[in-house]
């Protein structure tokens, strides 16, 4: 999944950037962009595990 997940980010942040260097961007285009963007960025925040989550699995032990 995250061999999707990392292109997939990257293009639609190049296309964001593309869309709006143009004289007349498209706002929905621009949106969709923006949301494909911000989910693939969640998904790849769920993978990584936070530090709090290491100090209470040393707690429990």
């Amino acid at each position: 999944m995250k061999n999707i997940l990392i292109p997939a980010l990257f293009l639609s942040a190049g296309f964001a950037l593309y869309e709006q260097s143009k004289p007349k961007p498209n706002l929905y285009i621009m949106c969709a962009a923006i949301v494909i963007f911000m989910v693939c960025m969640m998904k790849l925040g769920n993978k990584i595990p936070s530090k709090s989550d290491k100090h209470n699995e040393d707690d429990t032990q």
